[in-house]
This record gives C-alpha cells, structure tokens and sequence, in this order.
C-alpha cells in the first residue's frame, strides 16, 4: 500500500490505548494515515500501562486522542460528526472470559451497547470500512479443529463469547439493512510487548520473576494458537483497503459462512500453529532464566480446551503468513517487560 495516498486518510481506532489498539494506531501513524484514537481509560487493569502506551502514541502529530467511552452516545455521534473517518476499527471491548462471569454489566455496556453506538454512528456516518474485533471464544466448546470460519458458533461457553458473536450479527443486520461494509476479526490469543496484565503469559512471567507459584489450569493439557501482536496488526492493515462487497446469488448452502449477500465478511486472525501450556510456560522459564513452582489445577469455568484458527481465507485474500515463533515472541515480551518494570 502506498504511503503517500493515506495522509488524506482519518482512521478511528477506539480502544486505541489498549494492547491492540496500541500496536495497531502506532502501525498506522508510520504509514502516515490520520489517526484518531478514543479509549475510556478503565481500570479494569493497571491504567500506568495504558498511560504509557498513550504517552508514545501522542508523541507523533498524526494522532490525537479524546477519552471517550464507548456507551456513550452522544459523545460518540459528536467526534463522528466532526471527524467524517474514512474507516473505522473498532478494539474497545470489556475484555476477558473470567471477568465475565462474576461482573456481567460491563461486557453488556461495552461489548453491546457500545457497539451499537458504533454501528449508528457508522450509518449516521458512512465510511468506507468497519472493522472490529471478534475473538476465537466464539468456538466454544467446538470440537473440530482448526476452527473454521465454516463452523457453527451458535453454543458460547461464556458471556464474553456471546457478546462477541452478537458484535457478529449486529454486524450483518447493518451490513445488510445499511450497505456498510464490515469485517470482523476472530483473534486467536494475542501477546507480545504492551500487553495485558491479565494474560496468562504476563501473569506467568510475574509470578515467576517474583518467586510466586504460578496457576497451571487443566493440569498445562490446554492448548492455545498464540499468535504475536507484530503478525495481527499487519494482518489488520492489509484488510482496511479490503471492504467486502457481498454476493447477490449468496447461498448459504454452498457459500462460505464467513461471507453474505450483504457487504460482511468474517476472518480468523492467529497463528495457525497451536502450543501447549506446558510449552509455552517452559518458553518462559528459558526467557527468564528461572524455573516455575506450578500449582496444577482443573479446567476452569468458561474456558475451552484448545483454540486453533483455519486462516486460509486471509492467506488467500491478503497472503497472510504469521512469521513469529513462539521463542523469538516471548523472548520480545520478556525483554520489554525487564525494561518498563525495570528489573
């Protein structure tokens, strides 16, 4: 993609100072797009963190930034109607499949209502391309793997889950109802430098530096597509010029599920190579140099045995090819982690 035709470009990436949308808006302002970035700055963990990630972004002069939360209305519908953003991508979400089960409100005001608020603006608002974050928990409990974008996703095993699959269909309803082109992102288990603390790979790495036992759930048998952030944020950008187009003779009986007669398109975006917790816990001790006091434990609820993503619809449309390995990965997030805790 040629730089110099993006300057004219206004890009809206809400949860701009999240782990994503962090990687993403600093991409992006290096490939000379006009960024804008809104977040609500919750605490849901460290706000140090997102500060931090904000203090580098606001650095360049072509990103600004407004603290905004996605349930509000009125100050969304405000920046859409000040801005006119060619493309839209939406990160802001009430993470994490735990913190659903015991605080259920926050995934309805942020993962839906917030949405809705995004896809109004988007209708009130048109832009060329919106894109948004679904994740790999819509598989559920699903069994075949790699997960396809062909597959069933109709039994979420967690309210974050569900919420993510609505984000879906509320998609196709304005993707059909409005002609606004969308795309959702089914992301597999991100990580890498900036990340969040509630991943098991920053808890591990904590636990561990601070001699603490670490929690192994399902005894390490879990298996996750550990995708690095540097190989999702590519993925994403190539997909911004991508709008889908929808197909007029759609059959559901013969056509890909992830696609419809209305302009909507789904992807799966990781790794394509699953790991083992065990391993991956294991990479981490060789990072670190020091080994973990594990403390085995069950399944917990919620959770889903194995996670691996199909990608060939997105090697095929955009020659997708995940280049991180896990070593080299974890390696990059051990060294950014010495030096913003500095140890």
């Amino acid at each position: 993609m040629d730089t110099n035709s993006n300057k004219n470009l206004k890009v809206l990436i809400t949860g701009a100072a999240g782990f994503i949308g962090y990687h993403l808006s600093t991409l992006l302002i290096g490939k000379e797009y006009q960024v804008i970035g809104i977040d609500n700055m919750n605490d849901y963990y460290d706000v140090a963190l997102k500060e931090g990630r904000l203090a580098l972004l606001k650095k360049h002069e072509n990103f600004s930034f407004y603290k905004i939360d996605l349930k509000d209305k009125e100050a969304i519908d405000d920046l859409f109607n000040s801005h006119k953003f060619d493309y839209v991508i939406n990160l802001a979400a009430q993470a994490g499949v735990r913190y659903s089960i015991t605080n259920p409100y926050a995934y309805v005001d942020s993962n839906l209502i917030g949405f809705v608020n995004i896809l109004e603006a988007c209708r009130n608002n048109p832009v060329k391309h919106l894109l948004y974050a679904s994740s790999s928990s819509v598989y559920g409990g699903n069994k075949e793997a790699p997960f396809s974008t062909n597959h069933n996703v109709d039994h979420p095993v967690s309210l974050y889950a569900a919420t993510k699959k609505s984000n879906e269909l509320l998609a196709h309803a304005y993707s059909e109802l409005y002609k606004i082109p969308t795309t959702g992102l089914r992301f597999f288990t991100v990580y890498g430098p900036w990340g969040r603390p509630d991943m098991a790979y920053f808890l591990f790495t904590d636990a561990i530096l601070s001699g603490q036992p670490i929690k192994v759930f399902n005894h390490g048998k879990m298996e996750r597509d550990f995708t690095y952030v540097d190989d999702i944020v590519e993925g994403i950008y190539k997909l911004i010029p991508l709008a889908p187009r929808g197909k007029p003779d759609y059959d559901e009986t013969k056509d890909d599920l992830s696609s419809s007669f209305a302009p909507y398109k789904i992807y799966n975006i990781g790794n394509n190579q699953p790991v083992q917790l065990e391993k991956f816990i294991s990479v981490i001790e060789d990072k670190l140099g020091k080994k973990a006091e594990k403390i085995y434990m069950k399944m917990q609820t919620g959770d889903v045995l194995r996670t691996y993503a199909d990608v060939s619809d997105l090697e095929r449309d955009i020659n997708f090819k995940p280049s991180t390995s896990i070593e080299s990965g974890l390696g990059k997030f051990v060294d950014w982690y010495k030096d913003f805790y500095k140890i």
